[in-house]
């Protein structure tokens, strides 16, 4: 796995850019997750190949649309450790907390990062939209990344009230998220977030080309947000 990162990473230019170390720890990363998938479901991609591709240069791909040297950055829903794990690897001056409401999965990325010898990362079991309403965590974090399914609308609820204002709120999304990104939009708004453009990028050795959803972070998210899960699900921000 580790030449096909490194071909990877020198396909998207950001080879020089990271840690000399990065392509053997993602390597190793991904050598952990496949074999510990045998026990805990943390993947449906199984084919080293694959999981070179479409999780670790996938989330690679976020250092060519924007800047993580020296933020501080929740990753939320990040089930495997995707993107927050992979950029923690190669940017070793981002501060993370990967945030999961599952604690075995946690616990797992947990010893990842004690085998990488990875400092400046801590795992969270928590629910999104009930830790964002502690102090500390509320406009609190440079950027926020989510790869989770839902819908650009309830995740926009779920993550931005953690990002703090002149901060950025970053979506992993198919490119066929237009309709998503429309019916969003109100609600972004309304948490204090603007929509700048966003960002395609092809994932190298295939042609899958993936969405980057940048929402800068304009005001404090509102008193009341975000809702409780099932109000949000129930009744999307519009």
């Amino acid at each position: 796995m580790k030449e096909q990162i490194q071909a990877g990473l020198s396909a998207l230019g950001l080879l020089d850019r990271v840690p000399a170390q990065a392509p053997d720890q993602l390597a190793e990363y991904g050598r952990l997750l496949l074999e510990k998938n045998q026990v805990m479901n943390l993947t449906a991609i199984t084919d080293p190949d694959q999981v070179v591709k479409l999780h670790m240069l996938d989330c690679a791909a976020l250092l060519t649309c924007a800047d993580f040297a020296d933020k501080r950055l929740v990753d939320v829903g990040t089930g495997a450790g995707f993107p927050g794990m992979v950029l923690k690897i190669l940017v070793p001056s981002l501060d993370v907390v990967l945030l999961d409401s599952l604690n075995k999965r946690l616990d797992w990325l947990g010893e990842v990062a004690q085998t990488l010898g990875l400092s400046g990362i801590q795992t969270l079991h928590a629910r999104a939209e009930e830790q964002a309403l502690h102090p500390g965590w509320r406009d609190s974090f440079d950027l926020v990344t989510s790869r989770a399914v839902a819908s650009l609308e309830l995740l926009s609820e779920l993550c931005l009230p953690y990002v703090k204002v002149g901060g950025q709120f970053l979506a992993m999304k198919a490119v066929d998220c237009e309709e998503e990104l429309s019916r969003a939009a109100a609600g972004i708004a309304k948490l204090g977030g603007t929509l700048r453009p966003s960002q395609d990028y092809t994932i190298p050795g295939t042609e899958v080309t993936h969405r980057l959803v940048r929402v800068d972070k304009t005001s404090p998210t509102p008193k009341g947000y975000p809702r409780r899960w099932a109000k949000i699900q129930k009744s999307p921000i519009r």
